[in-house]
């Protein structure tokens, strides 16, 4: 099976990069790595099913025709690397497979090649699924195994930095089993956010993955310790089943991260060791520089004796409570998904338009002034705070400006979620039987491929249950809604803006045909 470069959800990822989607796709070819091993996968692999997708790369299982050995390849669509920013970032990613140690916790690299098409990453095959999920497929479940995993991950951590590396996106979907076995080696994958550094070096640029994200990040001026405090979140998620930073809006969310309120109280939270607490308290600390360290982790006494801490079930809730928080964050990227492929291309381009027409000085950056006096133009009376505000979330690289690039990421992504042409065209999608309502059956198609097991079919009405706001026991269009405005939005969401100002805004720009500019 050869397979075809397709679109990429935006939401697992989706909330950490910055590609922005433009009308035409490169005139000429590209060429992406240095040095890859050929320019005809076809030739040495058979391509299988499809095993996952992130924002630019489809993986898929594989066979090497020479050895009979089962590989993963993750095919990245050059028509999806769509800025500089973008084509680097593939870049980094493959030098930094290549750099990384053989790691019995870290999935191994073993060649890319490269044609016209797409660039093709050949990579040790996991086929012992998901951290989260071979959790909640235990029928017991306790600290000691929280113990093991949170040792595993800081080893993982301990690696990357020690070889100059921030993994940047730490999170239970990057962690997968070698395979089936009880005993399999849990190993990182997708060091798509990675980046190389120099101690001392700081970062500004907002990457990462909703829950999993450390105040500093946030505030644009971080390090390698945010490592340490997505593994974290991964531990009291992995102890109680939950996150520990919630709020009903994108902005309650970064607030309550970045304020590092931590939830002791909640079941099962009385019977986990005062250790185990201290462990998560010590990982957790708003203060990058008061936080542990990854060496005072691993020498954490409840990490030190992870084989002989309690063996006593956590509970049901906590397993019950994970495989809800996966489920629900799986139906959201099936969401966010249809959504992305559905936004037309001449909406990109006229976007695309408006920008040249506010860019007086034809110099290919928005100035304060310009944007102020183009909003204007556009008959959007915006006071200068607000102006500022809309500069400061959309300006990544940090320079005052909007390149062409920063206006139309910013507004693209704002019309993804705010539109309602696009939400109904994917709510219609999940409601199979057109009733007007997404129902129990409906979800079971949506989010299980394989027959369900036990218990599972609690699971999907706990979704319904929390999304269901008149608790009719089915989701309508408006609970849709709700539940697609909260916790999706973080690249925006993370940075301070008056909301309903830049959906004022993306609504004008994607549908007064008024401000439509002739070719």
């Amino acid at each position: 099976m050869r397979p075809t470069p397709l679109d990429q959800e935006t939401c697992s990822k989706s909330s950490s990069r910055t590609s922005v989607p433009k009308s035409q796709k490169f005139s000429r070819p590209i060429n992406v790595v240095k040095y890859p091993s050929g320019d005809d996968i076809y030739k040495r692999y058979e391509f299988g099913k499809e095993l996952g997708r992130g924002e630019f790369g489809i993986t898929y299982q594989c066979v090497d025709k020479l050895s009979g050995e089962n590989v993963a390849c993750k095919t990245i669509a050059k028509s999806k690397l769509r800025t500089d920013i973008d084509v680097e970032d593939v870049r980094r990613e493959v030098v930094i497979m290549r750099h990384l140690p053989k790691h019995p916790n870290i999935v191994s690299y073993k060649e890319v090649y490269e044609d016209k098409e797409a660039v093709y990453l050949v990579m040790e095959l996991c086929e012992g699924g998901e951290l989260f999920d071979r959790i909640v497929a235990r029928g017991h479940y306790t600290e000691r195994a929280a113990a093991r995993v949170t040792k595993t991950i800081l080893e993982v951590v301990q690696v990357c930095h020690k070889h100059g590396v921030i993994h940047r996106d730490l999170k239970p979907e990057n962690f997968l089993y070698a395979n089936a076995s009880e005993n399999a080696q849990l190993k990182a994958i997708d060091f798509g956010l990675s980046i190389f550094f120099e101690p001392g070096q700081r970062f500004g640029e907002i990457v990462g993955s909703p829950y999993y994200m450390a105040p500093e990040v946030l505030r644009r001026n971080y390090g390698p310790e945010v490592d340490v405090w997505s593994a974290g979140v991964i531990l009291y998620i992995l102890l109680c089943g939950v996150p520990p930073f919630w709020a009903e809006t994108e902005e309650g969310i970064a607030h309550s991260i970045v304020k590092g309120t931590i939830d002791f109280n909640r079941d099962p939270w009385p019977i986990v060791s005062e250790e185990a607490k201290d462990l998560v308290k010590g990982m957790l600390d708003a203060n990058p520089y008061n936080r542990f360290t990854v060496e005072e982790v691993l020498e954490h006494h409840w990490i030190q004796n992870a084989d002989k801490v309690s063996n006593v079930c956590l509970g049901e809730g906590v397993r019950s409570k994970i495989k809800q928080f996966t489920l629900m964050n799986k139906f959201k990227k099936k969401v966010l998904r249809v959504v992305a492929n559905n936004l037309p291309q001449d909406q990109v381009h006229e976007i695309k338009q408006k920008f040249y027409m506010m860019d007086t000085d034809k110099n290919g950056n928005l100035s304060f002034q310009e944007l102020k006096d183009g909003l204007h133009m556009m008959g959007q009376t915006v006071a200068e705070a607000e102006v500022k505000l809309l500069m400061d979330a959309a300006d990544v690289d940090g320079n005052g400006m909007l390149n062409c690039e920063e206006f139309l990421t910013m507004a693209v992504h704002l019309q993804r979620l705010s539109n309602d042409d696009h939400l109904r065209h994917a709510f219609l999608h999940f409601d199979k039987n057109k009733s007007g309502f997404i129902e129990f059956e409906d979800l079971k198609v949506s989010l299980f491929d394989d027959p369900l097991g036990p218990k599972n079919d609690q699971v999907i009405n706990d979704i319904i249950f929390d999304a269901d706001l008149d608790k009719d026991g089915r989701i309508s269009y408006q609970d849709f809604k709700v539940m697609m405005s909260t916790g999706t939005d973080w690249k925006m969401g993370s940075r301070q803006y008056s909301k309903a100002m830049l959906n004022a805004l993306s609504m004008r720009l994607f549908k007064d045909k008024s401000m439509q500019l002739k070719d």
